[in-house]
């Protein structure tokens, strides 16, 4: 149990990117030509809507799982996002009918009930360290780590998450520092090294690197 409260220094972006630029020369350069860092800018999304849309998004294009997830919240037209409860409520098969799989559906329900237990304290992530959040999230059904790493840095504003499995981030790596294929995670994580303790700002201007 969480018995005293994990505190987060705020994040001196600027700071931290002047630190990525000594530290890379290589993506100094995609620093200079991005300015200031998009996650100074942290999500506002309530945590519970943002891990259900996660879940929905899973191996799914961005279109495909924008649609679904707007047909599942046409179901609570009322309620904007529904308390775990309400969502609880719905049979499966409507939450098939939106286009939501079985095992989807399933996770959906498992995030819920675990939110209207109190086993899954969304309001008391802030108060946990990165390795508390990991933990507490990804014993929900459905989430793995890199859920749990877009929470911490998009949500939690956690400064310092190198997200090893993400797709785009591998992607930018490899084209950034013109490497023949695409990079292992022991690769990801020595390369990372210099860009401590600011990992998730160096991961943002990487990701920002493939829209150029």
């Amino acid at each position: 149990m969480l018995t005293t409260a994990y505190v987060v220094e705020p994040v001196d972006y600027a700071r931290a990117r002047r630190h990525v630029m000594r530290a890379d020369p290589i993506l100094g350069a995609i620093v200079k030509r991005h300015g200031a860092c998009g996650l100074a800018e942290r999500s506002t999304e309530p945590r519970l809507r943002a891990l259900a849309r996660a879940l929905v998004s899973q191996q799914l294009s961005v279109k495909a799982a924008a649609t679904i997830f707007s047909r599942f919240l046409a179901l609570f037209p009322d309620n904007g996002f529904p308390a775990p409860g309400d969502l609880l409520a719905v049979p499966l098969e409507q939450l098939r009918e939106v286009g939501l799989s079985r095992q989807k559906a399933s996770y959906l329900r498992d995030l819920c009930a675990r939110t209207a237990a109190g086993t899954l304290p969304l309001d008391r992530l802030d108060d946990m360290s990165d390795e508390q959040v990991m933990e507490t999230l990804t014993a929900v059904k459905g989430i793995g780590r890199w859920t749990a790493e877009m929470i911490l840095i998009f949500q939690l504003g956690r400064p310092d998450i190198l997200p090893l499995d993400d797709v785009g981030l591998l992607r930018s790596i490899q084209r950034t520092y013109g490497l023949r294929r695409r990079p292992s995670a022991a690769q990801v994580l020595r390369m990372g090294e210099p860009w401590r303790p600011y990992r998730s700002i160096a991961s943002w201007y990487l990701w920002a690197a493939l829209d150029q």
